[in-house]
């Protein structure tokens, strides 16, 4: 994974109950299971020691808290843009629960009625993207599955829906970077457990 360009590291966040379960925990605040801090702390050694020009996170405690217990917290700076998306209506429900009233319901392509659209969340993506092309430098990031999932698909130029694609387990680590210049950004690596 070598490389001279800038790489992104994205974490998601440790173990909560409502992951565990497949509910879908977008603002609630759900704290980690012992699981998931034991998990957190763990990643203090699996990523790599390389330094990094800024480290962001999301508000939410469970994002926070997997910081902390990687060793990055008194670095961290919290952005808002960074939250899980907003499932309204649909929040702590399973997509199988949803599905049994809306049938081929996909959040990516759907988005959630009381909640965000797939197109409100590519904004705040667009947003953390054009803030790492500025850091000039590489990037840690703690945040929650569906937004890193938009993220990663705005990364490379593709719709909130592409996010579809992507599918991240909890503490995975995933790197986003460029190939043979600042113009060609890849994927470098995805969903490491």
């Amino acid at each position: 994974m070598s490389t001279h360009y800038p790489r992104i590291f994205l974490v998601r966040h440790g173990e909560t109950e409502w992951s565990l379960s497949g509910r879908h925990t977008g603002r609630s605040d759900i704290a980690l299971t012992e699981n998931g801090e034991a998990a957190a702390r763990r990643l203090e050694k699996r990523i790599p020691a390389i330094g990094f020009d800024a480290i962001f996170s999301s508000p939410s405690q469970r994002a926070r808290r997997t910081c902390e217990l990687a060793g990055f917290g008194p670095e961290v700076e919290i952005d808002d843009n960074l939250a899980e998306w907003d499932y309204g209506r649909y929040e702590g429900i399973t997509t199988k629960e949803i599905q049994m009233h809306n049938p081929g319901w996909n959040v990516f392509r759907d988005g959630c009625p009381d909640g965000e659209m797939a197109f409100d969340v590519a904004a705040r993506a667009d947003a953390i993207i054009k803030k790492i092309k500025a850091v000039d430098g590489n990037v840690l990031i703690f945040s929650s599955s569906h937004f890193l999932r938009v993220l990663a698909a705005r990364w490379l130029g593709f719709g909130a829906e592409a996010g579809s694609f992507f599918v991240l387990d909890t503490t995975s680590i995933s790197v986003l970077g460029y190939e043979h210049n600042l113009g060609e950004p890849v994927v470098r690596s995805w969903n490491e457990t």
